[in-house]
């Protein structure tokens, strides 16, 4: 890691708890709490995090806004003083200041974890590698669900998201563990 990088935070929202609503069966069921350990560490260090919050223009949406399911849950819930950036669509770049706050405060790396890997997750650190960031995703701190094909066919959590981490891995983003990336940091 070239400099401290900014810890970005995706969609960690109550709403992602109903199973049944996103597909049935999900995987990571830890991710949420690698989330706070790399949140914890970054309060500590006084260095810079940025929530990100869904907020679905879908009426029946369980991440609207002003519904429970659009509040951020218990173990990452901002700060006074910690950035939230909105965002209605899958990329946290997209209808929102977020480039332009990094690019102001000279922030050019950024490690990611949220939800969900394969959605707004995998979105995010796309578009972060297309606009040059060094960016770190942080595979056990994500997590997917279950998704139907087009065909039909079935495909199960863990592959859904061993998958796009495979997409993502060297291409757009470096992708590492919750305990390697806070021994990267800590190097």
């Amino acid at each position: 890691m070239q400099e401290i990088p900014a810890l970005l935070l995706i969609d960690i929202q109550k709403g992602f708890d109903d199973h049944a609503y996103w597909g049935g069966g999900r995987n990571n069921p830890q991710a949420e709490a690698n989330a706070a350990r790399l949140l914890a560490h970054w309060r500590t260090q006084g260095w810079p995090v940025v929530h990100v919050q869904h907020n679905s223009a879908l009426p029946t949406s369980l991440l609207r806004a002003g519904q429970v399911g659009n509040e951020f849950k218990e173990e990452v819930r901002p700060l006074a003083g910690e950035l939230v950036f909105g965002k209605t669509v899958n990329s946290a770049f997209i209808g929102t200041s977020l480039q332009d706050h990094l690019t102001e405060n000279q922030i050019r790396s950024l490690v990611i974890a949220g939800l969900t890997t394969d959605h707004c997750v995998s979105t995010t650190t796309r578009m972060a590698g297309n606009y040059g960031f060094e960016t770190y995703l942080v595979a056990d701190a994500t997590a997917a669900f279950d998704k139907t094909g087009f065909d039909g066919q079935r495909y199960p959590a863990q592959q859904v998201h061993e998958v796009a981490l495979a997409s993502l891995h060297g291409e757009f983003a470096t992708v590492l563990t919750t305990d390697q990336l806070l021994e990267k940091v800590s190097a």
